[in-house]
C-alpha cells in the first residue's frame, strides 16, 4: 500500500490556467483536485502556499551516458540530478556504447534502467545507414521513438545515405527525432580554422565553425523529406532564429506532423558567455548570437517551437579542458533546467503557464506519452512544487551531476524545487532522496 499525499494551498499550474488548491495523490495517481479537501484523506499533508504545483517535466533528449560511457555519468546518478532539477520523465538518446542500433541492445538499456533509474524512462531507437530492417521491429507502444543524427556528434552515427535518410522517412510510422547540422558545411569550416589556427582553435569561432548555414540546410532538407513522405518529424534542439520560420503555428499541435524543439542552454546562453565559460557552454549545435536566442524565444512563445528540453550531455572536467578540437559537445543540464526558466518567468520573458505547455503538457502530447504531463485526475502523480522565493548559488557543492560542474556555476537563481513525486511517491524532499524506490518505463498512446 502506497502512502497517500494532500498537497494543500498550491498554485496550481495545468492548461494554461493558475488555480489555488488542494490535490490528493492516491495509488501512485493524482486521486482528487479540488479546494478545502479533507486532511484526513491522506497519510501525509504538505502545505504548499506561495509555491507552485506544476506537473514534472518530461525531458525529451538527454544523454546518460550508459552503457560504456559510465565515467561521464550513469542512468542512476543523472535520474538522480534529474528528479532534484523537478524532471520525472526522460527520452534518452542512442550514441552510447555500445550503440542502441539492434533491438537486443536497447532492451538492455531499458533492463539497466528498470533497476537503476529513479525517474520514469524511455529510449530512442537508433537509426544508421544499414539498419532500416532492424530499425522497422521497433514497437511503438514501449518505445519513444527513432533518433537520427544528420549531422555528426558525440559517438558517431552520421546517417548521410540520401536514399536510407528516404527510405527511413517513408517506412517507419514512429516519430522520428532529428539532429541537424550539415556535415559537408562542418568539416569545410573545420578545415579552414585548422588551417589557421591549428587544433587549439579560439572557441569563440564554434558558432562560425557549426554554423547558422549548417544547421539551416539540413534542418530545411529534413523538412522537405517529412513533406515528401509524409513522416512524423520532430526537430531537436533548434539553434538559429533563421531555423524558427521553417515551422507552422497556424494549426493546432495535434495537427503538426512536423515539430520543433529548443534547449535550455540556447534559451539562456550566447556567444557573448565563450569569453567567461570557454568549452563549458561548447554544444553541438552551437550556442550562436543575441540574435538567435531572442529569435528563438519569440518562436517559443508565438508555438513555432513546442518543446524545451536540455539535451543533458555531460562530460568529465579534464576532457572539457582539451584543446578545441578534442574538447567534446555537451554538458550536463538536467539538474537546472526548469530553475533557469523560473527565471524568465520571474524576468517576464515567458508566463510560467506557457513554459509548464512547452516542458510538460507538449512533451506528453508529441510522444503520446499515456497518462502522464498533466495535472488531472486519473493521471500518473508526477508532480513538481516550486518556491518562487527560495534564492540560491549554484556551486560545485552542490551539483549533482556525476561530472561534478555545471555551466550555471555561480549562476544564482531565485526559484527552487522543494519536492518532486515520480508516480506518487515522494523522490525528493528538499535535498533528501527516497532511494528504495525506482521509476517506471514509458507507455505511448499510439
Amino acid at each position: 500500500m502506497k502512502q497517500s499525499f494532500l498537497i494543500k494551498n498550491a498554485k496550481i499550474v495545468n492548461e494554461n490556467s493558475v488555480v489555488e488548491g488542494d490535490v490528493l495523490l492516491k495509488e501512485g495517481l493524482i486521486y482528487k483536485i479540488g479546494k478545502n479537501i479533507d486532511a484526513t484523506t491522506a497519510d501525509i499533508t504538505i502545505d504548499a502556499s506561495g509555491k507552485y504545483l506544476i506537473p514534472g517535466m518530461i525531458d525529451d533528449q538527454v544523454h546518460f551516458r550508459e552503457p560504456g560511457l559510465t565515467h561521464k555519468a550513469n542512468i542512476g546518478t543523472e535520474s538522480k540530478a534529474a528528479i532534484a532539477g523537478g524532471i520525472t520523465s526522460f527520452i534518452e538518446m542512442p550514441n552510447t556504447v555500445p550503440q542502441a542500433t539492434t533491438q537486443e541492445l536497447l532492451e538492455e538499456k531499458f533492463d539497466i534502467a528498470s533497476k537503476t533509474s529513479y525517474a520514469n524512462y524511455s529510449f530512442m531507437f537508433g537509426g544508421t545507414n544499414d539498419n532500416l530492417e532492424e530499425l522497422l521491429k521497433t514497437d511503438a507502444r514501449n518505445v519513444a521513438g527513432i533518433k537520427l543524427f544528420l549531422g555528426s556528434s558525440t559517438g558517431n552515427m552520421l546517417v548521410d545515405n540520401e536514399e536510407v535518410l528516404e527510405k527511413i522517412f517513408s517506412s517507419t510510422k514512429m516519430l522520428i527525432s532529428v539532429h541537424c547540422e550539415d556535415e559537408a558545411t562542418i568539416r569545410k569550416n573545420t578545415a579552414e580554422y585548422k588551417e589557421k589556427y591549428g587544433d587549439d582553435i579560439p572557441i569563440k569561432y564554434h558558432p562560425i565553425i557549426r554554423s547558422e548555414e549548417a544547421c539551416y540546410l539540413s534542418s530545411s532538407k529534413a523538412i522537405e523529406l517529412a513533406k515528401k513522405t509524409g513522416a512524423r518529424l520532430h526537430v531537436f534542439h533548434l539553434s538559429t532564429e533563421k531555423e524558427t520560420h521553417l515551422f507552422r503555428n497556424d494549426i493546432p499541435l495535434e495537427e503538426k506532423q512536423i515539430t520543433a524543439e529548443v534547449c535550455v542552454h540556447h534559451l539562456w546562453f550566447t556567444d557573448k558567455d565563450y569569453d567567461e565559460k570557454g568549452t563549458h557552454i561548447k554544444w553541438n549545435p552551437a550556442v550562436k548570437t543575441v540574435k538567435d536566442r531572442d529569435g528563438l524565444w519569440e518562436a517559443l512563445k508565438d508555438d513555432r517551437i513546442d518543446i524545451i528540453a536540455t539535451d543533458h550531455a555531460p562530460h568529465t572536467l579534464e576532457e572539457k579542458s582539451n584543446v578545441y578540437t578534442s574538447a567534446p559537445s555537451g554538458g550536463p543540464l538536467v539538474q537546472h533546467a526548469i530553475v533557469a526558466i523560473f527565471e524568465k518567468i520571474k524576468e517576464g520573458v515567458i508566463t510560467v503557464e506557457k513554459a509548464v505547455e512547452k516542458m510538460c503538457h507538449n512533451p506528453a502530447k508529441i510522444f503520446q506519452v499515456e497518462k502522464r504531463g498533466f495535472i488531472k485526475e486519473g493521471f500518473y502523480a508526477d508532480l513538481v512544487l516550486v518556491d518562487p522565493n527560495a534564492a540560491w548559488e549554484v556551486s560545485k557543492e552542490n551539483v549533482l551531476y556525476k561530472c561534478g560542474w555545471s555551466p550555471f556555476e555561480g549562476t544564482t537563481f531565485s526559484s527552487k524545487i522543494t519536492h518532486t513525486f515520480v508516480n506518487g511517491n515522494l523522490m525528493y524532499n528538499n535535498g533528501v532522496f527516497n532511494e528504495e524506490i525506482k521509476g517506471e518505463r514509458l507507455v505511448f498512446n499510439r
